[in-house]
C-alpha cells in the first residue's frame, strides 16, 4: 500500500479550492411556482408596462449605429427595423420572466402571495394607481429644491471664495 505524502494531498485540496472559487457561482433558479406569482405581481403592478420602450430602443439603437456608417439606407434600415419591432415583439415575455425570475429570487412564496393579496385590497389597488402621480409631484418637488439649493450652494461658495480674493 503506497502513501500518499500529507504535502501533496494539501497541494491537490488547495488546486480544487482555488478552482471551485474561481468558478463564479450560479445563481440558484428560484420555484417555477414563485416566478408564476412574482409574474402575476408584476403584471398587477403594472410594472411590464417599464418594458415597452425596451425592445424598439434596442431596435432603434442598432439602426442608428449602422445609418451614422450607411445614411444612403436610411429609407431601407428604417423599414427593417419597423418590421424587427413587430417580429421581436414576443422577445417582451423573456423580459416580463428575467423580472419575475428577479423578485422569486428576493422574496419568497408566502411574502409574494402576501404581496398579490395587498395589490388586489383596495388600498393596493390605490397604491398602483395613485404611486405613480406621487412619484411624478415628488420628482418635480425634489427638482424644484435641487435648483433653489444649487443656487444657494453657487452664492455660498462664491462668498468663500470671495473671501479668498478670489472673484467668481
Amino acid at each position: 500500500m503506497k502513501c500518499i505524502a500529507p504535502a501533496r494531498v494539501l497541494a491537490v485540496l488547495g488546486l480544487l479550492v482555488s478552482i471551485a472559487c474561481a468558478v463564479p457561482a450560479r445563481a440558484q433558479e428560484p420555484p417555477a411556482a414563485n416566478v408564476a406569482l412574482a409574474k402575476e405581481l408584476i403584471l398587477l403592478k403594472g410594472g411590464n408596462s417599464m418594458l415597452d420602450p425596451i425592445i424598439p430602443g434596442v431596435i432603434e439603437s442598432a439602426k442608428n449605429v449602422l445609418l451614422q456608417t450607411n445614411p444612403m439606407y436610411a429609407k431601407d434600415l428604417s423599414e427593417v427595423a419597423a418590421n424587427l419591432r413587430k417580429e421581436m415583439d414576443p422577445k417582451r415575455d423573456e423580459l416580463l420572466m428575467l423580472m419575475a425570475r428577479n423578485y422569486a429570487q428576493k422574496f419568497n412564496e408566502a411574502e409574494l402571495k402576501e404581496l398579490l393579496t395587498f395589490y388586489k385590497s383596495p388600498l393596493g389597488k390605490k397604491m398602483i394607481t395613485d404611486e405613480p402621480q406621487v412619484i411624478d409631484q415628488s420628482m418635480l418637488r425634489v427638482q424644484s429644491w435641487s435648483n433653489a439649493f444649487s443656487e444657494q450652494m453657487i452664492a455660498r461658495i462664491r462668498a468663500d471664495m470671495k473671501k479668498r480674493g478670489k472673484d467668481l
